[in-house]
């Protein structure tokens, strides 16, 4: 039988957590590969350069899955729908950081929701054949890409 924490517990653990967080710097994200068939579903952001899966950072209480989920849905206007596939944790090296980790989750079975509009973080979605990836991808998408298209898995691997 599990014990509740006190509440000095939850705010000393809480604390704890916070400044082992802002000290490390360290984030989990998350991508959604998301495959119609012999397609993938890109996107291109406002603020840097290539082509990526959609996907962003996991908030407090949401599992990677559930990130995966709702990244696709907001930023492309397609619900996934069914169980994703984890395809692997990769570490993600970049000039900013080289401790954020991204889970990459692959769906087969969506629908869309919305209609995709620009925004200001989203500049454009596109379905793209997996033998025919648009020029400026990104290298770490395209690992990946290159991995769910033969069937191998790169673990552990660098985004």
């Amino acid at each position: 039988m599990s014990r509740m924490m006190s509440r000095w517990q939850r705010v000393r653990t809480s604390a704890h957590l916070f400044i082992v967080g802002v000290r490390r710097r360290m984030v989990l994200g998350t991508r959604a590969a998301l495959i119609d068939n012999d397609r993938v579903l890109l996107l291109r952001h406002t603020y840097m350069p290539g082509w990526h899966f959609p996907g962003g950072g996991v908030e407090p209480g949401e599992t990677a899955e559930e990130a995966a989920r709702r990244e696709a849905e907001e930023e492309t206007g397609f619900r996934v729908e069914g169980k994703m596939r984890l395809l692997g944790l990769y570490l993600q090296k970049h000039e900013a950081t080289n401790r954020d980790h991204v889970a990459v989750y692959v769906g087969r079975s969506f629908r869309e929701v919305k209609p995709f509009r620009p925004n200001g973080e989203i500049a454009e979605i596109g379905w793209f054949p997996l033998d025919r990836l648009p020029e400026g991808m990104n290298p770490g998408t395209a690992r990946r890409i290159a991995e769910i298209a033969s069937g191998t898995e790169d673990l552990p691997g660098l985004w």
